[in-house]
């Protein structure tokens, strides 16, 4: 048995006039909103907690966060129980086809959303095992002994050129005219008592560093904390936060 205790927000900013972010939490869906939960999984449970922060123009970015994180849920709560690491990881790498697939039919049926797409950070647990998921620029760090570490790597041309000038061109993304997207999808083994996850959009980090967000924490921040900070310090973005906390 785990504990998890889950608090989540996700914010407009101060300069967007739509909040093109949402995040899922085992069946809710937070956009312009905060939440929380507590619960206790076991081994034959599943949930997902995921940030998709879309982008494409007028609406379509909302569209693309939230069509991606409503199809995800449904998926995986659809999926066949017992299945081993490699067959987990098979089913989501078939999921990403296919949702590339709704994206860019909806894109050629309706001009509104031609080229609409969205990044997707995801920590998932089935059956007693967590998978984390990525496809863009939004992140997963795990926090352990106050020690903020990135457990993802960012999908951008900043991140492949080793530095920021470049840091909101994405090199990786679900839809958005991408033909041959990709997740990385990694089991986490090492999961110990007191460890803590944080998924976010790009609009928490490119307004405070790691160091700043790592103090915050430390100091028992939780996600409508993170996001207020973010906020304070400019919000030039929408701005999502999930922070997990297990106990074991």
């Amino acid at each position: 048995m785990i504990e998890l205790e889950i608090s989540a927000a996700c914010r407009i900013g101060c300069v967007r006039h739509d909040n093109e972010d949402m995040i899922l939490v085992g069946h809710q869906f937070i956009r312009n909103d905060e939440y929380r939960t507590l619960l206790e999984l076991g081994d034959g449970d599943r949930y997902m907690m995921a940030v998709a922060d879309g982008m494409g123009g007028h609406l379509s970015g909302e569209v693309a966060s939230s069509d991606v994180l409503h199809n995800l849920q449904f998926f995986f709560n659809d999926l066949p129980v017992g299945l081993d690491a490699s067959s987990f990881i098979e089913m989501i790498m078939e999921w990403l086809e296919s949702i590339n697939i709704v994206l860019d039919s909806k894109g050629k049926a309706n001009e509104q959303y031609k080229g609409m797409g969205t990044t997707l950070v995801a920590l998932a647990y089935y059956e007693g095992a967590f998978y984390s998921m990525n496809c863009g620029d939004s992140r997963l760090y795990r926090i352990r002994n106050e020690e903020l570490v990135q457990l993802t790597t960012d999908h951008s041309l900043s991140s492949l050129m080793g530095n920021k000038k470049h840091s909101s061109i994405i090199t990786n993304c679900i839809g958005g005219g991408c033909t041959s997207s990709y997740i990385d999808l990694v089991q986490i083994e090492d999961i110990q008592d007191g460890d803590a996850f944080l998924l976010c959009s790009d609009g928490l980090t490119d307004m405070m560093s790691d160091h700043r967000l790592n103090i915050l924490l430390t100091e028992g921040a939780d996600a409508n904390d993170l996001c207020n900070a973010a906020i304070v310090r400019g919000g030039f973005d929408n701005v999502s936060a999930c922070l997990i906390k297990v106990k074991r």
